[in-house]
């Protein structure tokens, strides 16, 4: 990290505002070279993270723009280094030569996700903080921000570390042990090292659980739209998106594939899976689709049963029935409301044993409101997500799987009165892969793969 980087940190498209990012030992004097002060002063003399108001120049020293400029010193700065910014007016062209003078000045461009990666090297964050910078910058929800920001304050981190101090205690009695081989574990030591071990795997385990809660939660909630076919389907899909996804028309069977969006309702980012028409067919291809609509109820955590209110027969409650088995959560929409209101319910729905029953309008919008608010009864906030204290992908319920492995592993080793260096293995196996979770043990290609997602200037 001896080299200076320079990125464009804001989008390409033209906006109110552009910003050019440096980091590095040159990034101050590479800005001042790029830089005129109204004031005359070298922005070099100028204290930390002070705006200064000054012209952008290009590679031949023209004024191309009015912008403001500041500068953080290492290491109190995003990426322990010395840092600049230079806010510009958002053109991709002034942006464009701006960056073409820094480059001019000895900088490179810099890669993914290299900000903060140099943030995570040089100790500023760790592994899992890094990655919440990610998932902050891709949150589409108002829940995903907040647990996103959570953990980028540190409140996951201080959760795993609490553990990993925990089993460093019990490693330390264990070398202890091993030091002085004539001494034995007696009978208290051994029952004081099972709690400790065991507090750990309830610490673990508890952690581990709310990888699926976190992974709803940053990826969306599969939410599966079924019915039988002209149930209004994709015209309920249309209505949630706010624009015609899906083709609507009034020949049964339209949709032969399901289609896929994301939309945040009631407050939940959901992956709404709009799906074929489900009934016995002999067209070859519509099979195809019922059979993928199929496999997106078994896969989903919430279905919208769609039943045209004005035509509700027992091909539907077979359809909700199969729906309440394979579902964790179910609501039961009856379609159409604009044109069978204010006729009897249905007497197929009298005395079967429903999931909550919304009537709705995708013409009309009468009930979307209230399915909103279902859908966010049915899922409701938990500390663990306000808090950030949630593993949020595959990789960091990796590491806590195998720490949990390892601390279950060393309780059975010292339950059967194993010898304490065989016990030792499993505790430091788990250390380790707390470790992972972290960054304090660094992987090279672990942490390349974690910052390939990011974007430039990030």
């Amino acid at each position: 990290m001896r080299d200076t980087i320079a990125a464009i940190a804001t989008g390409p498209a033209r906006a109110a505002v552009g910003i050019l990012r440096l980091s590095g030992p040159e990034a101050i004097r590479a800005a001042g070279a790029v830089f005129r002060a109204k004031s005359g002063r070298p922005l070099a003399e100028y204290e930390s993270r002070r705006l200064v108001l000054g012209n952008l120049l290009d590679r031949e020293g023209r004024p191309v723009d009015q912008v403001l400029a500041t500068i953080s010193r290492g290491p109190e700065s995003y990426t322990g280094e010395d840092t600049a910014e230079l806010q510009c007016h958002g053109s991709p062209a002034v942006l464009a030569l701006g960056l073409e003078a820094l480059f001019a000045q000895g900088v490179r461009q810099a890669g993914p996700g290299e900000f903060t990666r140099r943030a995570f090297l040089n100790g500023r964050l760790d592994l899992l903080q890094a990655e919440a910078v990610a998932d902050l910058i891709d949150a589409e929800s108002a829940q995903a921000a907040r647990c996103a920001g959570g953990q980028l304050s540190g409140r996951l981190s201080r959760r795993v570390e609490e553990i990993y101090r925990a089993l460093v205690d019990v490693s330390a009695h264990f070398h202890a042990v091993l030091d002085y081989p004539d001494e034995d574990i007696d009978a208290f030591g051994a029952d004081s090292l099972d709690r400790a071990l065991a507090a750990a795997e309830g610490e673990l385990s508890a952690l581990l659980d709310t990888y699926r809660r976190g992974k709803l939660l940053m990826e969306g909630i599969p939410c599966a739209i079924v019915g039988r076919p002209n149930a209004g389907k994709s015209s309920l899909l249309n209505a949630l998106l706010g624009y015609e996804r899906a083709i609507v028309t009034d020949i049964p069977g339209t949709t032969r594939d399901t289609v896929e969006e994301r939309c945040t309702l009631g407050g939940r980012l959901l992956r709404l899976i709009d799906t074929a028409g489900i009934r016995e067919t002999g067209d070859a291809v519509e099979r195809m689709g019922v059979a993928r609509s199929r496999a997106a109820l078994k896969g989903a955590e919430l279905a919208l049963v769609l039943v045209d209110g004005g035509d509700v027969g027992e091909e539907d409650m077979a359809l909700l029935r199969c729906a309440m088995e394979q579902v964790p959560r179910v609501l039961l929409l009856l379609t159409k409301q604009d044109l069978w209101e204010g006729t009897d319910t249905p007497p197929v729905l009298a005395g079967e044993d429903l999931p909550p029953v919304l009537e709705i309008s995708s013409r009309t919008g009468y009930g979307l409101d209230r399915l909103e608010q279902a859908i966010e009864a049915l899922f409701p906030p938990d500390a663990a997500q306000d808090s950030g204290e949630m593993l949020t992908n595959a990789r960091q319920a990796g590491a806590a799987g195998r720490a949990l492995e390892g601390v279950r592993s060393a309780r059975k080793s010292l339950a059967a009165g194993m010898t304490p260096d065989a016990v030792l293995v499993d505790v430091e196996g788990a250390m380790e892969a707390l470790g992972e979770l972290t960054g304090r043990s660094l992987r090279e290609d672990v942490t390349a793969r974690i910052f390939e997602r990011f974007c430039v200037g990030k």
